[in-house]
């Protein structure tokens, strides 16, 4: 048999080629390990209206959390994902901490309470352009013991009067434990310092295997979304008179014409018959400014086109009703 038919060496001994062939795989194993990229869930924390949602949309190119003037619009765990080279980053946005002792802001603060239990970094979010007070400070007093797998930064220092000096010093009183190097400032909103603080995730994220495909910018349900781009539409035009007082049902979906088309039926609900007329508006104007706005961002979001049949119904006292609260919210 000649060196042709062998396909090894005759000089070379059968167990010297076999630790060859060995040597060749552990090298292999070596240096795929030496490439293993990071992943971690980063859980999105601070009070109300810091900007949390604006920066995670900023991190994820796409609109992923709804945004709002009005405090404590996140009422679930959003994810939004960002994949790089380096690996995959799944931010869970909060919603905002704020005390209080209503059923649904109880229901708010234990599902932020479970995504910093479960988190493998934090990223606490301060706006530099409200002094920070009793809120912050109840904040920074639970976050402090995480300050190992904590980042901070200071957003909003593009408004006029902001105080990102203050907001640093308060960092470093507060908690004490966390290097200056992970104090940065931001603009969510201009969009400035975000590559500095998603370069310094990534170092910080321990290695493993991603969570999602790396097509994916979030994780939630086509019925969730609908629902969510409607409740920010109806907050942002009711926001002076029950931005809190409704939510959104989306009761049917059905693709029409081959799949190209996605109807849908939902209903805003509100906690009294008084309350219709306000989402409804003289001659049905407001409701029609929100399904349109809604329908909007769903055609610009989805594949399909959308045809958005919106309606408004009761549901007396909501917030105080269990079963709705467990039903809309994450537990």
């Amino acid at each position: 048999m000649n060196e042709q038919e062998t396909g090894v060496n005759a000089d070379i001994p059968a167990q010297a080629a076999d630790a060859h062939v060995l040597d060749e795989k552990q090298n292999e194993a070596e240096q795929k390990e030496t490439t293993q990229k990071k992943a971690a869930f980063v859980a999105v924390v601070g009070r109300p209206s810091s900007g949390k949602s604006t920066l995670m949309n900023a991190f994820c190119k796409e609109k992923v959390a709804i945004v709002s003037p009005v405090p404590q619009t996140t009422r679930n765990a959003i994810r939004g994902i960002v994949n790089r080279d380096a690996g995959q980053i799944v931010f869970v946005d909060t919603p905002g901490r704020h005390v209080s002792d209503k059923k649904l802001n109880k229901k708010l603060m234990d599902v932020g309470s479970r995504a910093i239990s479960e988190a493998d970094l934090i990223l606490y979010v301060i706006d530099a352009s409200r002094a920070p007070g009793d809120e912050e400070l109840a904040i920074a007093t639970m976050l402090a013991p995480y300050a190992e797998r904590l980042v901070a930064v200071i957003n909003k220092i593009d408004l006029k009067g902001a105080r990102p000096a203050e907001a640093r010093d308060f960092h470093t009183k507060h908690i004490p434990e966390l290097p200056t190097q992970r104090i940065l400032e931001i603009s969510a909103l201009e969009k400035n310092g975000l590559e500095e603080v998603l370069t310094l995730l990534f170092t910080l994220c321990p290695e493993g295997h991603a969570a999602y495909p790396d097509d994916y910018y979030t994780d939630q349900q086509v019925d969730f979304r609908i629902a969510e781009f409607i409740r920010e539409k109806a907050m942002n035009r009711l926001q002076d008179e029950l931005p809190h007082a409704l939510y959104v049902d989306v009761a049917d979906t059905e693709f029409r014409e081959g799949g190209k088309r996605l109807w849908v039926r939902a209903f805003i609900i509100v906690e009294r018959d008084s309350q219709k007329g306000i989402v409804v508006g003289k001659g049905g104007a407001m409701i029609k400014a929100i399904r349109q706005a809604a329908q909007k961002d769903m055609d610009r979001v989805f594949e399909w086109k959308t045809e958005l049949d919106l309606r408004v119904k009761v549901g007396k006292d909501w917030r105080q009703n269990d079963r709705t609260l467990k039903r809309l919210i994450e537990s």
